[in-house]
């Protein structure tokens, strides 16, 4: 069984014991979540499930594993010419990792 959820207005396909990796969620580790939004469900019978917008009355249990960065990207920004401005900017994204405990339909 697996499900289409969306979190943070993106979809990730979830099947149980799988670990997933979202935009950061203001939580603590450890901490159990519920995924509500559940755009699609798919069982093992092959039956399909699909939401208009949500399926009713499903959700997918999670837990918080920890929060993490993504790898640093450079971004190397230079002006006009002949004006010898540059600009070298860094960002790491903040993720946060979940393990899915179930899917309750």
């Amino acid at each position: 069984m697996y499900a289409v959820v969306e979190i943070g207005g993106k979809q990730y396909i979830a099947k149980k014991g799988d670990r997933i990796i979202v935009e950061k969620l203001n939580l603590s580790e450890k901490d159990n979540y519920e995924i509500e939004k559940v755009l699609l469900l798919k069982k093992e019978d092959g039956q399909v499930d699909i939401g208009s917008p949500y399926v009713k009355n499903s959700k997918v249990l999670t837990e918080v594993l920890q929060h993490t960065k993504s790898k640093k990207i450079i971004v190397f920004r230079r002006s006009k010419s002949k004006k010898n401005w540059r600009r070298k900017i860094g960002h790491r994204q903040n993720y946060t990792i979940l393990k899915i405990k179930d899917i309750v339909r």
